[in-house]
């Protein structure tokens, strides 16, 4: 039996996003949408510079495609109506080219086997969350996964990540949010948990204007990172 790591005690949870976080599935997200637009016999409007829209979900980007290509604030019925279409293009092609960011898998390794308890707590659908982690061969590194619609309210409510944490067997009071936006940074907030955001998401180091207790520049310092935090 693995021993736990000096310094880990019982209920310690480590909960991390997924999209953005976890894995880079911009290029995925962006085909899906643009797969809607083709559908409608328009051009693709959108591209790899969008890749901070996609991580704000399905809607976000039709909005963003569908104001490109009327000249103006899209009609929301509009959106609504080629979103189930947008997921089913999605779940088509989900791991096409969706990779894990470098190191975070063994990450994930290192942080299971020093004794911390690990879950997902994400605002994509939970079906598609378990599908894209099998997908990259991870799932069964996590003890839980909560998704957008596990739940009646999502991220940044405080419900979905005291399941995540349950769920996994952690305590909330001793549990650390790895997120990559301000969806991630709130959650930590209402729930008073620390929170670090990644610096190689969609923002990059801009992220750093959020303040957030603690920044991931890499996955090679995240469990000397978490350690810090729960000290």
């Amino acid at each position: 039996m693995l021993q736990k790591r000096a310094g880990v005690r019982a209920g310690d949870c480590v909960v991390f996003d997924l999209d953005g976080t976890l894995a880079d599935t911009s290029a995925d997200l962006l085909a899906a949408a643009n797969a809607c637009f083709t559908a409608m016999g328009a051009a693709c409007p959108l591209g790899a510079g969008d890749s901070l829209t996609a991580f704000h979900g399905g809607r976000a980007m039709l909005r963003l495609g569908l104001s490109r290509l009327r000249g103006g604030a899209p009609d929301e019925a509009e959106v609504d109506r080629w979103y189930p279409e947008l997921l089913e293009h999605y779940r088509g092609a989900i791991a096409v080219h969706s990779r894990m960011y470098p190191g975070a898998t063994d990450a994930v390794v290192a942080l299971r086997d020093a004794g911390y308890a690990v879950s997902v707590c994400t605002n994509k659908p939970e079906a598609l969350a378990e599908q894209l982690l099998r997908a990259l061969g991870v799932r069964d590194l996590f003890a839980a996964l909560v998704g957008a619609d596990t739940l009646p309210t999502r991220k940044p409510d405080p419900a979905p990540y005291h399941l995540a944490v349950e769920r996994a067997g952690g305590r909330v009071a001793r549990s650390v949010l790895i997120g990559d936006t301000e969806t991630d940074l709130l959650t930590a907030r209402a729930v008073g948990s620390p929170v670090a955001l990644v610096t190689f998401g969609p923002e990059g180091e801009a992220i750093a204007r959020l303040k957030p207790d603690a920044l991931l520049h890499r996955y090679e310092d995240l469990p000397a990172l978490v350690g810090g935090l729960l000290a």
